[in-house]
């Protein structure tokens, strides 16, 4: 049987219940237990697929085909885990279970309510997600109080009963504020919190403190006082400067010992975090850093502007970076930025590279195109990641193979030339306007072209497996989009001189092309899939490592300009390109 941990969170949103619930089972892990992780979701959506980017952040996408709340991504990329889809679970699809087997008279004829088959059902998902692990650890998402998470704060309750104290454990993340025309830090709110966690009859059993310093022993035993909880079981979550040091931060306050404590298990072995520390050493305290912008249009919500869209391909540049040893400061551009003024486009030069990376529409596409065209035209590394690969073979077709006016369909309908198109399967649902979890999704194989550069990058990283059945060594990703290079264009384009490096072949022998490159520029790599969902703090993806190298080595030839190589560059790793 499984042990529970809850993490729920207190005050607002985004102060690290995600983090703080990967961090938890990283630690586990480290202390030898089977972990999983889950995320619970009170959105009656059924899945993150249909939500806007700049509302609720990426949408992560999982090996086996779901779509996700971007917390999974923490928890994968802090474990070094494939975690499934079966570990997101949301009101949307409680409500549609039950609703389903009411009207297949599966609750024979009883009387269907809130309470009991609501609780019932998300106890039942969180039994089977936590089937074979030793520890489960499961995030509430919003806040206590909050009307939408009444019936998960009862199934938590439940479970506790069910199980008894030994086996489930509460814990809650709670924001102090520090007001600035005060200057002190408040407690208040995470009183309140406390109060709020126990009408639900739920008791904390460790308050992780969010602030923005560490918190003081005289907030502490106020803490202690209102919530009667052992001040050992405060724990304090300052702000620091990469969220891969918040388990080390725990484990210097013993957080993981006292949770295993708690639950009356016994470590089975002791940590090493000496890797863990040493990436985060080279995160905290980077060489000299890369510069590399990223043109996005997921960036704008009101008068503010959020980053959250593109948090993977944050996380995988700062992996590449820091496996080799150089740092990453990242600029995030507004496409449209560059359909209002194509003058911006000269800002580029201050970049050692350039991501176009996915998205959906017609907004900031032909900013997006005009910026590829630049970089391609004077050699700046670039990185395009699903509609950044489609938007580079519009291009490309566009200004080399003189497919004038060539075009993605999803934007013109009546373009001459439609490079990138919709499968005909995609065409069919779009008519039944059957928009959730019906694009390619998840996992897809592909087979590289020998002697590409993308075929030498999964080299240098030994990604391939082999195919069982066919001998064949392919190496997989995930996908998320409905669109595909139109396979009735691609020798055509190979002839004017673009390569497409890889390919996934479906059963009914499609060929849908998966990476594309210029072979004589300094780096112009797209690809189809997303590589940022495998890309993990010691174990970057080798499309990220090639890419930053490449900036790297663009960032040493500029300045050996004012000064020899050797002055300028550090001893680079096996891994690192050579300046």
């Amino acid at each position: 049987m499984s042990k529970f941990i809850f993490v729920f969170g207190g005050v607002i949103s985004g102060v690290g219940k995600g983090v703080t619930t990967a961090s938890l089972g990283k630690m586990f892990k480290s202390y030898g237990f089977k972990t999983t992780l889950i995320k619970i979701d009170p959105y009656l959506n059924f899945d993150a697929g249909t939500l806007r980017p700049t509302e609720h952040g990426e949408v992560w996408v999982t090996e086996d085909g779901g779509e996700i709340d971007q917390d999974l991504g923490t928890y994968e990329r802090f474990m070094n885990e494939n975690i499934p889809k079966q570990n997101n679970i949301t009101s949307g699809q409680i409500y549609k279970t039950v609703i389903d087997n009411e009207r297949s008279g599966n609750y024979l004829g009883k009387t269907v309510q809130f309470i009991p088959h609501i609780p019932q059902e998300i106890i039942r998902r969180i039994k089977l997600a936590s089937d074979g692990y030793e520890v489960t650890i499961v995030e509430v998402g919003g806040t206590v109080g909050d009307y939408e998470n009444t019936p998960f704060l009862f199934a938590a309750k439940a479970l506790e009963q069910e199980f008894g104290k030994t086996s489930v454990a509460h814990v809650l993340v709670s924001y102090l504020p520090v007001p600035y025309h005060i200057s002190e830090m408040k407690t208040k709110p995470t009183q309140q919190a406390v109060r709020l966690l126990r009408q639900e009859g739920l008791v904390p059993d460790f308050i992780v403190c969010r602030t923005a310093h560490p918190i003081d022993e005289e907030r502490k035993q106020k803490i202690q006082m209102y919530a009667h909880i052992s001040p050992e079981h405060i724990i304090a979550a300052p702000d620091v400067s990469s969220i891969y040091e918040v388990p080390l931060n725990f484990e210097r306050d013993a957080f993981g010992k006292k949770m295993i404590k708690r639950l009356e298990l016994a470590p089975k072995k002791e940590p090493d975090w000496k890797v863990w520390q040493k990436q985060v050493n080279a995160i905290i305290k980077p060489g000299k850093k890369i510069r590399v912008a990223i043109v996005g249009k997921y960036l704008d919500t009101g008068a503010y502007k959020l980053h959250d869209s593109y948090v993977s391909i944050e996380q995988a540049l700062m992996h590449a970076s820091a496996f080799s040893d150089h740092g990453c400061e990242i600029t995030w551009l507004d496409a449209k930025t560059f359909e209002q003024n194509p003058e911006a486009l000269k800002q580029l030069n201050g970049f050692e590279g350039v991501i176009i990376p996915g998205g959906f529409g017609k907004s900031g596409v032909e900013g997006k195109i005009e910026v590829i065209s630049y970089l391609r035209k004077h050699n700046i590394p670039f990185l395009g990641i699903c509609y950044g690969m489609q938007l580079a073979v519009v291009e490309f077709a566009r200004n080399v193979a003189k497919l004038t006016d060539a075009h993605t369909s999803e934007v013109e309908q009546n373009t001459p030339y439609p490079v990138i198109d919709l499968l005909p399967m995609q065409k069919e649902l779009l008519k039944q306007n059957d928009f959730g979890g019906t694009m390619r999704l998840g996992g897809y194989s592909a087979l590289l072209k020998s002697g590409t550069k993308v075929d030498a990058l999964y080299q240098t990283k030994d990604r391939f497996v082999t195919d069982t059945a066919t001998g064949e060594k392919k190496v997989f990703e995930r996908h998320r989009h409905r669109y595909e290079v139109h396979p009735d264009y691609v020798t055509q384009l190979e002839q004017a001189g673009i390569v497409f490096s890889g390919y996934h072949k479906r059963a009914d022998g499609t060929c849908l092309m998966e990476y594309v490159e210029l072979p004589d520029h300094p780096f112009f790599v797209a690809t189809q899939a997303h590589p940022e969902f495998k890309s993990r703090l010691a174990n970057p993806n080798p499309i990220f490592v090639g890419f930053t190298n490449a900036c790297y080595k663009r960032l040493c030839n500029v300045k050996q300009s004012t000064q020899s190589t050797a002055q300028f560059c550090a001893q680079p790793k096996a891994d690192q390109v050579s300046c």
